[in-house]
């Protein structure tokens, strides 16, 4: 059980399925409006955010909000700022990011979700609310045609990950956290569990993004010229 919710239960599984429909139904109805038409956008840019803010606001009313915990620090964290840059103003370059960083890493957090079976009913839907939106407004996105990933954006999303990776590590050796989850596993049960102990498990991880971030970029690689 995962905070109230049973791993790959009718629950989880609803919520799962709920994402692409979402995003189906955003695409539907952006197709409607006029070309251009950013109204749409900017309110899903708009829901994103306050669903964050959300979460912080509740660890600040019950005093939780304390440095170094609590910071926005987590993947998820920056692709979902990334997703809302990227639904305001469309620049390829933050899409790229926030592209791969939504679709393989909220994704993920979707279907082994870190929820503490002992997680508040508020944190437990936030947490799903958080990363199903940024996986549905990815696919919004790309699935209205406003938005989709350039040639070599697999090598330049690895980059900044690893470069962010490095800074996150930084701070949890200087702070004694556990952002990203590089100073040792979740307590619940996630993809990192069956990737090997500390510190492989983090080198596994780092393939594992390669070949995500490859199949994701597939259905956008340009067709190589047929033969004569």
């Amino acid at each position: 059980m995962q905070g109230q919710i049973h791993l790959f239960g009718l629950v989880h599984l609803a919520i799962i399925a709920t994402v692409p429909l979402l995003a189906a139904a955003l695409a539907a109805v952006q197709r409607r409006l006029q070309p251009g038409a950013r109204s749409l956008r900017v309110g899903v840019a708009l829901v994103l955010g306050l669903s964050s803010a959300a979460y912080y606001a509740y660890f600040a009313l019950h005093g939780q909000l304390t440095f170094p915990d609590r910071l926005p620090l987590e993947l998820c964290d920056v692709s979902l700022w990334l997703v809302v840059v990227a639904l305001l103003n469309l620049r390829p370059a933050i899409f790229d990011l926030a592209y791969y960083g939504g679709l393989a890493g909220a994704s993920m957090s979707l279907l082994t979700p870190n929820v503490p079976e002992s997680s508040p009913l508020f944190l437990t839907v936030q947490y799903f609310a958080d990363h199903g939106l940024i996986v549905a407004a990815v696919l919004y996105l790309v699935w209205s045609r406003q938005a989709r990933p350039r040639p070599g954006s697999v090598g330049r999303a690895m980059l900044m990950l690893n470069l962010y990776a490095a800074f996150v590590g930084g701070f949890d050796f200087i702070f004694k956290t556990n952002y990203m989850f590089l100073r040792a596993k979740p307590e619940t049960e996630t993809l990192l569990t069956i990737l090997g102990p500390w510190p492989w498990y983090i080198l596994s991880a780092e393939g594992v993004a390669v070949v995500l971030f490859s199949l994701l970029y597939l259905p956008f690689r340009p067709a190589r010229p047929t033969a004569l």
